[in-house]
């Protein structure tokens, strides 16, 4: 079996996180095994209607899995970890994974309008767009700063930070 990696977005609601995911996805598919994993801490999740990020993951062609506190989507009714969800798929070369801050991967936290200092301890690197405007943050050295309009620069840093797993 090929190397398998993981990588994890983090940021507020309504920050961009799915439609990066998305982006991300429909680049990587032609070429690679996707799979993608979405946290529902809120349990709100429906399926199988346009417009809802669960459906707008699927068309991309990726594997999808969607937890949430009380359930997982994929054939079972119970909150998964991620070992459990990875020998689920089992078949894929890099895994997105949305929200599930605790989870020991390389993160980008997602920012629009203003940046939510809280999520940076948990983040290695951040995406942010012109409506961010970075000089009035102290955004730690260690973090990159990646445009979040320019996909193939956060796949260029997921290649190069995603954790094998």
């Amino acid at each position: 079996m090929s190397k398998r990696v993981a990588v994890a977005f983090t940021g507020p609601s309504n920050s961009g996180k799915t439609t990066l995911i998305e982006k991300i996805a429909r680049v990587l598919v032609p070429t690679r095994k996707v799979a993608i994993v979405k946290n529902d801490p809120k349990d709100k999740a429906t399926f199988d209607i346009a417009g809802k990020d669960s459906y707008k993951f699927f068309q991309t062609g990726a594997e999808v899995v969607v937890t949430s506190p009380t359930r997982t989507t994929y054939f079972s009714h119970r909150e998964k970890s991620l070992e459990e969800i990875v020998s689920m798929i089992n078949d894929f070369e890099i895994l997105l994974v949305e929200g599930l801050k605790t989870l020991p991967l390389p993160r980008i936290a997602i920012f629009r309008n203003h940046i939510d200092e809280s999520y940076l301890e948990w983040s290695e690197a951040i995406a942010v767009d012109e409506s961010v405007d970075l000089s009035v943050y102290a955004i730690p050295d260690t973090i990159t700063i990646l445009n979040l309009n320019d996909t193939e620069e956060i796949i260029r840093w997921i290649d190069t930070h995603a954790k094998e797993i």
